[in-house]
C-alpha cells in the first residue's frame, strides 16, 4: 500500500441486551458505520446519471476493523451490500451484536454506574496503513442512541464519550491506530429497592418494635424466631436478584448480613433477659457492685422508674415480735382454772402466739426472697432497655453509613 487509508467510524447503540456480572460481560446491539476512500473506483455522476450505487460488499476490500473487547462471534444478521459514491467513498453500515469484556464494579449495587469501553483498531495493519477517525461527535452519538434505544430494561444509557489514543513520537510501523469509546450505563434500581431493600427495612423495623413486648413472656422470643425464619426464607427466594462475582462483595450483601446479625443478636438478648426475669427467684441476692452499677447508675441513664419501696424486713419483724410478746404477756398473767371458758381462751391465745411466730418466720423468708427476686427483675428491665437503646443507635449509625456510601458512589 502506497498511501494510508483513513477510516471514519461511528455507531448508534440500539439496545443493551444484558450484563453478566459473574463473567464480566456486556451484551449490546449497535449499528456500525465505516467510511473510507477507495482510490481505484470513481466515475462522473453526470455521465453515469447517479453519484451512488449499492454493490455487493464481497466484491470490495474492507478494512479489518475490530473491537478489542470482543469476546464472542458476531451473531447479527449479515448485510451483503455497501454504498459506493462517485468520488470513491465507500459507506459500510452493518449491525453488530457485541459481547464485550467490561470491568464491572458492583460494590454499590443496585445504585451502580458502569463504564464499558469499545476500542476500535485494525487487526493486521499498523498506523502507517490505516488510521481511524471519529465520524460523528460523541454528543450526537449519545443523543441519537438515547432516542432510538429499543430496550427499556434494567440499564439506562447516560452518555458515550470518544477518545483518540495518541501515540505521539512513535513509529507508525510499530503501533495500531485506535479509537476508544466509553459507554456509561446506570442501573435502574427501582425493582431492587422495592423487592429487596424495603422488605428488609420493614422486617428490621418490626424486630425493633418487638422490644415493646413484655420480656418476661415467651411470646417475644417466639416472635423474633419467626422473624428470623421469615427473613432467611426471603433471602433465599430473592437470591437470584443479587449479583454474583468474585471481585468484590456488594454493599447490599453487607446490608443483608447486618440485618440478619441484628435480628440474631436481638433474639439472644431476649433469651438472656427472659432467663433472668423468669429464673430470678432461684438466684442469689444481687451483688453490691451490680446494685450500684445497674440499679443506680444505668437505671438513671435509661430513665427507668425506681422500684416501689417495700416495707423492710426489720420493720415487719419488729411489729410481729411486739404482737407476739403482748399475747404471751397476757397469757402469762392468766392462770387456767379447769375447763372453764377462760381456760379455753388462754389455750387459744397460746396456740395463736405459736402460729404468729411461725407466720413471722415464713414472712421473713418470703420477704427476703421477694426482695432479691424483684432486684433481679429490675436489673433485667434496665439491661433490656439499655440494649434496646444500643440497638436503635447501632441500626441508625449502620444504615446512615451505608446510605452515605451509596449516595457518594452514585454521584461520582
Amino acid at each position: 500500500m502506497s498511501t494510508c487509508t483513513n477510516v471514519t467510524i461511528f455507531f448508534t447503540l440500539y439496545g443493551i441486551l444484558g450484563v453478566d456480572e459473574k463473567a464480566q460481560l456486556l451484551t449490546a446491539y449497535i449499528w456500525l458505520q465505516c467510511l473510507w476512500i477507495n482510490e481505484f473506483v470513481s466515475w462522473d455522476p453526470v455521465q453515469c446519471g447517479t453519484d451512488m450505487m449499492a454493490l455487493p460488499s464481497s466484491q470490495f476490500w474492507i478494512p479489518d476493523i475490530v473491537i478489542n473487547e470482543f469476546m464472542e462471534e458476531n451473531k447479527a444478521p449479515p448485510v451483503p451490500y455497501l454504498y459506493l459514491y462517485s468520488n470513491g467513498q465507500v459507506n459500510l453500515a452493518i449491525p453488530v451484536r457485541v459481547v464485550s469484556s467490561c470491568n464491572l464494579n458492583i460494590y454499590t449495587f443496585p445504585f451502580d454506574i458502569q463504564n464499558c469501553i469499545y476500542t476500535f483498531n485494525s487487526y493486521l495493519h499498523y498506523a502507517s496503513d490505516i488510521k481511524i477517525y471519529l465520524g460523528r461527535s460523541a454528543e450526537l452519538i449519545t443523543q441519537i442512541s438515547q432516542s432510538v434505544m429499543a430496550t427499556m430494561g434494567e440499564w439506562e444509557l447516560l452518555e458515550i464519550t470518544a477518545n483518540k489514543v495518541n501515540h505521539d513520537g512513535e513509529n507508525e510501523n510499530l503501533y495500531y491506530d485506535e479509537l476508544e469509546f466509553q459507554i456509561r450505563l446506570k442501573r435502574r434500581a427501582t425493582m431492587y429497592v422495592v423487592n429487596l431493600l424495603l422488605p428488609s427495612c420493614f422486617l428490621i423495623t418490626v424486630d425493633l418494635f418487638s422490644f415493646l413486648l413484655p420480656p418476661q413472656s415467651v411470646d417475644r422470643s417466639a416472635f423474633k424466631m419467626t422473624l428470623i425464619l421469615g427473613y432467611t426464607v426471603f433471602l433465599l427466594i430473592m437470591n437470584d436478584l443479587l449479583p454474583v462475582t468474585g471481585n468484590t462483595i456488594p454493599l447490599i450483601n453487607v446490608f443483608f448480613s447486618l440485618c440478619l446479625a441484628l435480628m440474631v443478636a436481638s433474639l439472644l438478648e431476649t433469651i438472656l433477659i427472659t432467663n433472668l426475669l423468669c429464673g430470678s427467684a432461684d438466684f442469689s441476692p444481687v451483688p453490691h457492685w451490680m446494685r450500684v452499677l445497674v440499679l443506680q447508675f444505668l437505671g438513671v441513664i435509661v430513665c427507668m422508674p425506681r422500684m416501689n419501696k417495700k416495707p423492710r424486713v426489720s420493720e415487719i419483724d419488729l411489729k410481729t415480735r411486739t404482737a407476739v410478746a403482748a399475747i404471751e404477756t397476757y397469757v402469762g398473767l392468766q392462770e387456767p382454772k379447769g375447763q372453764s371458758a377462760e381456760d379455753l381462751a388462754v389455750y387459744e391465745l397460746k396456740k395463736l402466739g405459736k402460729d404468729l411466730q411461725a407466720i413471722r418466720l415464713k414472712v421473713d423468708q418470703e420477704l427476703k426472697d421477694s426482695q432479691s427476686s424483684e432486684e433481679w427483675m429490675q436489673v433485667g428491665f434496665i439491661i433490656d432497655r439499655l440494649l434496646f437503646g444500643l440497638y436503635i443507635l447501632f441500626i441508625s449509625v449502620s444504615f446512615i453509613t451505608i446510605i452515605i456510601i451509596w449516595v457518594n458512589s452514585y454521584n461520582k
